[in-house]
C-alpha cells in the first residue's frame, strides 16, 4: 500500500496567512477605486477645454452667414421642381424645392433620424427618407411620419438677380 503524503510544501502558517507578505496588499479594493476615481477626475477636468470649444462653436452654427453661394438660376427651376446641391460646405449635402412663383425652401437633406438621405417626390408632395420611411413637411421642414422627431435644417435662399442664392443655415429652435 502506497503511503498518503499530507506533508505541505511550506510553513503552513505562511500558507493560509500569506496577506501579511511584503508587497501583498499594495493595491486593495479600497486603493484601486481611488486610483479609478482619480483617473476619471483627471480625464473630466482635461476633457473641459474641448467641451467649452465644442459648445462654442455649436452655439455660432446657428445663425451664421456663409458666403452666398448660388444654387441655380431662376428660369432653371420649374414650380414643384427640385435641385440639388452643396452648402455650406462641400460635404454638406442640400436640396432646393420652388414651391410657387416666387416662393423658395431648402434644406440640409440629411434625415435628423440617421442621417439618410431626404428625397423630394413633387407627386405626394413630401420630402421623404427611404431608410425608415421619415416623411417630413415640405414647407417647414418638420417630421410628419416615421422615426424621425426633429425638423430639417433649414437653409435660408434669396433670389437676387435672376438666381437663387444659399445664404445661411436657420438655427432649430425647440
Amino acid at each position: 500500500m502506497t503511503e498518503k503524503n499530507d506533508n505541505i510544501p511550506f510553513e503552513e502558517d505562511n500558507y493560509t496567512h500569506n496577506i501579511h507578505r511584503n508587497n501583498e496588499r499594495k493595491l486593495d479594493r479600497r486603493g484601486f477605486m481611488k486610483t479609478l476615481v482619480g483617473a476619471a477626475g483627471v480625464f473630466a477636468v482635461s476633457s473641459l477645454p474641448w467641451g467649452g470649444l465644442a459648445a462654442k462653436e455649436l452655439a455660432s452654427l446657428g445663425e451664421k452667414e456663409y458666403k452666398h453661394k448660388k444654387i441655380a438660376d431662376v428660369d432653371s427651376i420649374e414650380i414643384g421642381g427640385a435641385v440639388e446641391f452643396k452648402f455650406p460646405s462641400e460635404h454638406d449635402e442640400a436640396i432646393l424645392i420652388r414651391l410657387s412663383e416666387n416662393k423658395y425652401v431648402a434644406y440640409q437633406n440629411a434625415c435628423t433620424h440617421l442621417r439618410c438621405p431626404v428625397f423630394w417626390v413633387k407627386e405626394e408632395g413630401e420630402m421623404i427618407c427611404p431608410c425608415h420611411h421619415g416623411k417630413f413637411d415640405v414647407e417647414t421642414g418638420f417630421p410628419t411620419a416615421g422615426p424621425p422627431r426633429r425638423p430639417l435644417p433649414e437653409i435660408q435662399v434669396k433670389v437676387d438677380r435672376g438666381a437663387v442664392y444659399a445664404v445661411k443655415v436657420k438655427r432649430y429652435e425647440a
